[in-house]
């Protein structure tokens, strides 16, 4: 009954996913990463050449969704749900820099955009969910008890997520991973479509400078301040 939804909304490689899954295992709540969304059906779209360096075949795409089903299933072993494309797990795969690379523009198109938000409206309709995206505090869940908008330097963003690859032994260099977050901020924030935007009520928070540590404490006293508000 005082289980509440949490939207963590924030540029790329903020460290979104990491602090909503923490956040979603201690409160004991359900956990939806939509960008791994955006980003299967983008590795569809590669895996069927409707998306190049010089081309996208929008309307094939849309054309298509039908016959995409996502899903999400809990892997024990690694402690949180992993992405699945019409029966293939595709957790890995959907974390490389190639896909980064054209996620964002997938992820304008509206049509696309309103089939993943009609589901992830209905993975949350019962609460006690915590959300993380680009648009989850203005469009999927505008009266979400608790916005979260997370920030940081596109340098520090960079390095994190250069860090992140070079340790599972992906081929990349700083200057690559700086420019495509740069790239995503710009398709991101200029969007026709649900652009990536501060909610009027969510709490902005800079982690350029925090552990993430920090962040999670931080993160989780507005968590429990907002439960507490909704038992009173």
């Amino acid at each position: 009954m005082n289980n509440i939804t949490i939207a963590i909304d924030g540029y790329s490689s903020t460290g979104k996913s990491t602090l909503a899954k923490q956040l979603a295992k201690h409160l004991g709540y359900a956990y939806v990463d939509t960008g791994a969304m955006y980003r299967a059906i983008t590795f569809f779209a590669m895996q069927n050449g409707y998306i190049t360096k010089d081309f996208f075949d929008k309307e094939t795409l849309i054309n298509s969704l039908p016959s995409i089903k996502l899903y999400f299933e809990f892997n024990a072993d690694l402690g949180f749900a992993e992405m699945y494309l019409n029966t293939i797990n595709i957790e890995k795969e959907i974390r490389t820099i190639e896909v980064s690379n054209f996620v964002s523009k997938v992820a304008e198109v509206s049509e696309i955009r309103s089939k993943l938000v009609e589901q992830q409206q209905e993975m949350g309709k019962n609460k006690g969910i915590v959300m993380d995206g680009r648009d989850i505090g203005t469009v999927v869940f505008p009266d979400a008890e608790l916005k979260i908008f997370m920030t940081a330097s596109p340098e520090t963003r960079a390095q994190r997520r250069f860090d992140e690859l070079q340790a599972k032994g992906d081929s990349v260099t700083y200057e690559e991973i700086l420019t495509n977050v740069q790239e995503r901020d710009y398709i991101d924030t200029h969007r026709d479509d649900s652009p990536l935007v501060i909610a009027d009520d969510a709490i902005e928070i800079d982690n350029s400078y925090l552990t993430k540590e920090e962040q999670f404490n931080a993160v989780l006293e507005l968590a429990e301040e907002a439960i507490s508000a909704k038992q009173k």
